[in-house]
């Protein structure tokens, strides 16, 4: 009984051992995946700058105690709570008055009105200009203990020597000028002092010379007798991890990039693994690890369905890729590597086997399209290029001008010279214009009067032996004349005539020669030459 109770117990035990082994693991693995993510300045989540978030300013404490200055801030002739003007932050000492005068010297931007995108770009300007990790070593989560004394030595150093808080002065001398623009200070504005340089400046002047942005809250620093803010000031003399964003003091670091990194922080971009000393692949300005970029960027081959690998060459077409030896004809497996190829329904041939199964033929001399061979095509015909040409030159046409007609294909010139409309008298290609007379096309300059050459394109005219005259030649020429006025009866435009025994009058000339009623449709009688109506017959016998 008792063995068996301590068997149970022993049992008991080693399970809660290797659950509680488990839970130390767990932990463990959670707190190296922190401190290795912990390594980047960057948002473990969307990779971005962790100031590009639009969040507020942790803690509303002034610049001088952010710099870990002694005194006062706001001391002056007239202390100003900002915030009661709606501000963030005003020029320490500056009056009342002429705190609005200040800004509007300013770009918007830069004034920081709370609630509007002024206060933002203060607070983002804030942790550029003056990072923590340089002002306090407390900040600093990657500082080796050893070189904790450097660290303390610049900071003292920078402090005593380099930084400073300009202040807002008015200008009292005639001739001042500007430490930056070298311009003219006007009398009785207001000018930035920066008193470690012992110079004056326009506010919209006051600018690191580096990153060249308005230096937030009038913090400075000065080397070489310029002004930089605290960040660039540091990176003058100190490298600057690129990855955790601190200054580097130890004498071993890692350049990469055209950067410098702690050693250690010089990491892949995807999964934070150290690659000091490692192969990397550089894409979109972040560093990969030969894993993680082959698992990210690298393609698919479509041969293998194995990734291509940065050591293999990738050979793509048609957004589809294949490895070099996987890059093969689909029906014989000869390497299509610097050869001509063909594609159909996703597959790749060589120019043989393309040929032989899917080539076309043209439609001048019957042979097929080989892989690579330039292609005429119109309409569902096609044609090699030297194939394409009009059917009675033989002149290729290549990019000219052509006529189709029924199956085969003509030059300009050609076709008009067999086809085109040609004048039945000058035989001169009718372009446009034309008359049809007979259905026979004419010009209209030679559509003329027979006998006296004049246009009759839109004029009224007869023919006579297949030959076209106006109505003047055509009355002299050939028409009947008149018994009674002797004018040419033409009968053009409808014009009625009578004819008795070889003489002819026109209608209203058929007239009674006595009493000159008209005799159409009446009876009549001859009189000589005359024409009478039987009563003037009957007049003239009494």
């Amino acid at each position: 009984m008792n063995t068996a109770n301590a068997s149970s117990s022993a049992i008991l035990s080693s399970s809660m051992r290797v659950k509680e082994e488990k839970v130390r693991n767990r932990i463990q693995s959670s707190v190296k995946n922190f401190i290795q993510l912990a390594k980047r300045k960057n948002c473990t989540s969307c990779k971005c700058p962790r100031e590009a978030h639009d969040v507020c300013h942790e803690e509303w404490v002034s610049v001088r105690s952010r710099l870990g200055l002694k005194g006062d801030e706001s001391s002056g002739p007239i202390g100003v709570d900002p915030r009661e003007r709606g501000l963030a932050w005003v020029p320490p000492g500056l009056q009342s008055h002429r705190v609005e005068e200040y800004f509007s010297m300013l770009p918007e931007i830069a004034v920081p009105r709370l609630g509007a995108p002024g206060e933002r770009h203060r607070d983002r300007q804030l942790a550029i200009q003056l990072p923590k990790q340089d002002l306090a070593r407390a900040y600093c989560r990657h500082l080796d203990p050893k070189h904790a004394g450097s660290a303390d030595d610049f900071m003292a150093a920078r402090n005593e020597i380099a930084l400073d808080i300009g202040s807002v002065q008015e200008v009292v001398e005639k001739s001042a000028e500007c430490g930056v623009c070298q311009k003219s200070l006007k009398y009785g504005s207001l000018a930035v002092s920066a008193s470690k340089l012992g110079l004056f400046y326009h506010p919209a002047c006051f600018r690191c010379a580096d990153c060249k942005e308005l230096l937030v809250d009038l913090a400075y620093c000065v080397h070489d007798d310029t002004l930089f803010c605290e960040r660039h000031y540091a990176e003058q003399l100190k490298p600057r991890c690129a990855a955790c964003d601190e200054l580097i003091f130890s004498g071993e670091y890692t350049k990469a990039m055209n950067k410098d990194w702690h050693s250690g922080h010089f990491c892949c971009w995807q999964c934070d693994e150290s690659l000091t000393g490692q192969r990397y692949v550089l894409r979109d300005e972040h560093p990969y690890c030969i894993k993680c970029y082959e698992s990210v960027f690298a393609n698919g081959c479509e041969e293998c369905n194995k990734i291509i690998g940065i050591d293999s060459k990738d050979l793509s077409y048609k957004d589809k890729h294949w490895h070099e030896a996987c890059f093969l004809c689909n029906r014989c497996r000869v390497s299509l590597v610097d050869k001509q190829f063909g594609s159909k329904v996703d597959k790749i041939y060589c120019g043989n086997c393309y040929d032989a199964q899917f080539a076309s033929r043209c439609d001048g001399c019957g042979e097929i399209f080989r892989a690579g061979t330039k292609k005429m095509e119109y309409k569902t015909r096609q044609w090699h290029e030297k194939c394409f040409c009009c059917v009675v030159c033989k002149n290729p046409i290549g990019t000219k001008s052509f006529i189709p007609r029924e199956q085969e294909i003509y030059c300009a010139g050609c076709y008009e010279d067999k086809f085109a409309t040609r004048c039945v008298k000058c035989n001169k290609i009718i372009t446009s214009g034309g008359v049809t007379y007979k259905n026979e096309p004419w010009h209209r300059d030679c559509f003329t009067c027979s006998n006296c050459n004049n246009s009759l394109a839109g004029q009224r005219f007869t023919s006579r032996d297949d030959k076209p005259y106006c109505a003047d030649c055509f009355g002299e020429l050939f028409a009947k004349r008149c018994t009674a006025c002797s004018k040419p009866i033409t009968g053009i435009g409808g014009t009625r005539f009578i004819s008795f025994e070889d003489r002819h009058w026109h209608n209203d000339c058929f007239i009674c020669a006595g009493c000159k009623t008209s005799l159409v449709g009446r009876g009549f009688i001859t009189d000589g030459d005359d024409i009478i109506c039987p009563e003037c017959a009957k007049m003239k016998l009494m």
